[in-house]
């Protein structure tokens, strides 16, 4: 039932005050220039040129900028302007049409002919429009209106004219627009102190695992030692694909080691049940997990350790190491550095398909320091693990706070204007 103040469109329920009209109506559309055009051979001119690639998702990636030469006489043909709205002709369905502001990085500055450039009129706001096409009506239009070629797709001038735009009055297209942008300041700088906190800890690690920089309180000697030193090795066993989720029984399977896991165990990601349990290998609390098979030698061998006091299995195509005397999240920080990993690296058998052994692993050396100090540092690392986990998961709440302000604000559900 459609409440009161509102109307049925063809982007859905609106406010009965909002317009919905074709993007052709209230913009500009504008094809850009090839690459190789002979537009170039009189009165030449060097200018920086757009392409697909700096055009990202609702945003521009400029590091990697092209110049192309352009005659004078055709540079206000396809010149962007601060507040031109970029769209890509072309991409990821998903992504196809996504729009990105110029706000005059480089001056001049024209666009390949893949980029469409949309020039909002008087009642548009280029910053409401960006917004608006990631709206769940403009991504059903994209799909329906894109010509598609396996996961590509792409779309011409005239159709993404006809694109639909709910037009609400242009104070509140801009307190909209406000609105969202705050939270997107927001995710920004969570993406920036994220990103400074990762460089952090991977300074740390450099300094810590080398002993190049020692915690207070703590002196003499590391010693050098080799993996067969430390411990015994066994292997994983058992726990096909299919099996991965029969069960209440924590395991790891190995391909996790490099997609889910990084220097030890926080959360499993497959459960077994108790009859898969019998054909596989229990962990013990302290175990480090060895991939025993991957697709090149610089990574083969990235290893996790499991810390967990619970039941827990290994399958197959595993190296485990069962230390004695160490701290094992030690080892799980300091087996992963680019020095063990070039010994893994030289150790890795196979070309197509990269294996690695105990007899390898075992002969695998590292500087430890005495065990009191192993702990501190794992205990550092992992403090700077905890303070990254809690920032992403802040930066993934606001990522939904803006999704469900979008379905609010975008349907006029709820309204920011008296």
């Amino acid at each position: 039932m459609i409440p009161p103040g509102y109307k049925q469109t063809e982007v859905g329920v609106i406010p009965e005050d909002w317009e919905v009209k074709t993007l052709s109506r209230v913009a500009d559309i504008r094809g850009g220039i090839a690459k190789n055009s002979n537009a170039a051979t009189t009165d030449p001119i060097s200018v920086h040129y757009l392409r697909v690639a700096n055009v990202q998702d609702g945003f521009l990636d400029l590091a990697e900028m092209s110049k192309i030469h352009i005659s004078r006489a055709d540079l206000p043909r396809y010149k962007v302007v601060p507040g031109d709205v970029l769209m890509n002709e072309g991409g990821d369905l998903d992504k196809l049409g996504r729009g990105a502001i110029w706000r005059g990085e480089y001056a001049p500055c024209v666009h390949q002919n893949h980029v469409f450039v949309v020039r909002c009129k008087a009642n548009l706001l280029p910053e409401y429009l960006n917004i608006w096409t990631a709206t769940s009506p403009v991504r059903r239009f994209f799909l329906t209106a894109g010509k598609q070629t396996t996961n590509l797709a792409s779309i011409s001038k005239s159709s993404l004219g006809e694109l639909p735009v709910a037009l609400p009055s242009l104070p509140e297209q801009y307190a909209i627009s406000t609105a969202l942008s705050d939270v997107d300041a927001l995710i920004a700088a969570l993406d920036r102190l994220i990103a400074k906190k990762r460089d952090l800890k991977q300074a740390a690690m450099q300094q810590l695992l080398t002993g190049q920089t020692r915690l207070p309180g703590f002196k003499g000697e590391w010693v050098v030692m080799t993996l067969g030193e430390l411990g015994s090795f066994t292997k994983g066993s058992g726990i096909k694909k299919d099996e991965s989720q029969s069960g209440p029984i924590p395991c790891i399977r190995y391909g996790e080691i490099y997609t889910r896991h990084h220097d030890y165990i926080k959360e499993f990601h497959s459960f077994i049940s108790a009859e898969v349990a019998v054909t596989a290998s229990l962990l013990k609390q302290g175990d480090i997990l060895f991939a025993g098979s991957g697709e090149t030698k610089a990574e083969i061998g990235k290893c996790v350790a499991f810390v967990n006091d619970c039941e827990a299995y290994a399958g197959g195509d595993i190296v485990i190491l069962r230390p004695q005397g160490v701290d094992s999240l030690f080892l799980g920080f300091s087996l992963n550095t680019p020095a063990i990993n070039r010994q893994k690296a030289s150790r890795g058998q196979g070309d197509a398909v990269v294996h690695i052994g105990s007899s390898a692993l075992a002969d695998i050396s590292l500087n430890l320091p005495p065990l009191p100090e192993q702990t501190a540092i794992a205990s550092v690392l992992s403090e700077m693990d905890a303070e990254l986990a809690g920032l992403e998961q802040r930066r993934e709440k606001t990522r939904a706070l803006k999704q469900g302000m979008m379905q609010e604000l975008l349907t006029g559900r709820t309204r920011l204007m008296g």
